[in-house]
């Protein structure tokens, strides 16, 4: 699979390797973390791989922090879940900077930006903890990959 994934990458431009790892960074799930290591297994130079990927996180994230209130305004208040309590607990517990970290490993950086705008944090502060999560995430990420790649090769 990785050498379909090589073959297809070569016959695309840089242009459009950046903008295909740009989305795949984009879509929840997916994200800077796995979107950086698609590229560097299709063969995507490593730093290119991981911007790619961070971009298309952070553009995407950013844009449901600066639209996060008018999708919230939309909804209308209802009985929190059991998750959206827990999620309110680890908030409580560590804050905006410990979620924007630590909630990768389990909500994708677009949900957990959105919640917390919901709870009342400051976008600003979203923006700035989310921004470092996505970078820290995907060049870990990017690096892990092209270090398992380097083993497979040699």
């Amino acid at each position: 699979m990785i050498e379909w994934l090589q073959t297809l990458a070569d016959g695309t431009s840089p242009a459009l390797q950046w903008l295909v790892i740009m989305f795949a960074g984009a879509i929840p799930f997916v994200e800077s973390y796995f979107g950086s290591v698609l590229g560097v297994l299709a063969g995507v130079s490593v730093p290119l791989a991981i911007a790619a990927a961070v971009v298309g996180n952070w553009l995407s994230m950013f844009l449901l922090v600066a639209f996060g209130d008018k999708i919230n305004a939309r909804r209308k208040p209802k009985e929190p879940t059991r998750r959206q309590e827990r999620f309110r607990a680890m908030f409580n517990k560590y804050g905006v900077a410990g979620v924007s970290l630590l909630g990768q490993t389990i909500l994708p950086s677009q949900v957990t930006s959105l919640a917390m705008v919901a709870l009342g944090t400051p976008r600003q502060a979203v923006v700035f903890w989310q921004t470092i999560s996505i970078i820290l995430w995907g060049t870990a990420f990017g690096l892990l990959a092209a270090g398992g790649v380097n083993l497979m090769q040699g």
